[in-house]
């Protein structure tokens, strides 16, 4: 039954689609149904979402169907953003350091960059294999940060990416060493994100905690300052080719 309701709410997905003027012509199912999940298998509402996201990509990648790193040079240089591999549930772990972080007096190259490491984040999964996964771990370390490094409109702007663009593709975000005065800062940006993505986010705050975050992600892949046993390895030197206009099934 549950097979026949998917493959009809699919259906009418496609249907409704067309209707807006638009195809899901060279798009898999999977990917159609992360449009179903987060809009509650809505097929008019998924297919909405859908249409507003091609003409997104088209607007932001309208090109190759990726942003290169010659496109946001100046994000890439403080080599903030690190890509691990695989988590132990097989999703991409990016983990981002905010001490190297500064607000942008460029947003539109902030927000290439954002997508910049989202869809290559995504594609690392695809490395090797026909079938990979959407989701991905983000990791966001604060230790060190100070008020310089504070960009509240930075992680609204990465989070409602995910949240409008990238439906169902964050498995979880933890978030690491927040010292007192990030705790306002946190409660002003979790005011911009949906009920779904607060409930996958996870703030660790105690040895316990840590455990548990070393134990679900993987100690083969996690760096030695986060209790595994890996090294850091910045996301330029990662070599994937992101998924032609976001598609990836």
């Amino acid at each position: 039954m549950a097979d026949a309701t998917t493959d009809f709410a699919l259906t009418k997905l496609k249907k409704s689609v067309e209707n807006l003027g638009s195809s899901t012509q060279g798009y898999g199912d999977p990917t159609l149904m992360r449009f179903l999940i987060a809009r509650s298998m809505d097929s008019d509402k998924a297919a909405k979402m859908f249409v507003q996201w091609q003409k997104w990509r088209a607007t932001m990648v309208p090109n190759d169907g990726f942003i290169s790193d010659s496109e946001v040079p100046d994000e890439l240089e403080t080599r903030k953003i690190f890509l691990q591999g695989l988590s132990k549930d097989k999703y991409p772990v990016m983990i981002v350091q905010a001490s190297r972080h500064f607000p942008s007096k460029d947003q539109i190259q902030f927000k290439k960059f954002i997508v910049h490491l989202l869809d290559k984040t995504i594609a690392s999964a695809f490395k090797g294999r026909e079938v990979g996964n959407e989701k991905l771990i983000g990791v966001l370390d604060l230790q060190g940060i100070s008020y310089k490094n504070v960009d509240a409109r930075g992680l609204i702007t990465g989070f409602q990416f995910l949240q409008s663009y990238y439906p169902e593709c964050l498995a979880k975000c933890y978030i690491l060493h927040m010292p007192w005065f990030f705790v306002s800062v946190w409660r002003f940006v979790s005011g911009f994100l949906d009920k779904a993505t607060q409930e996958k986010i996870v703030i660790i705050s105690n040895e316990e905690e840590k455990k548990l975050f070393v134990s679900e992600v993987g100690e083969d892949i996690l760096p030695e300052e986060y209790g595994g046993r890996a090294k850091l390895v910045p996301i330029q030197e990662v070599e994937v080719r992101p998924p032609e206009n976001g598609r990836t099934t």
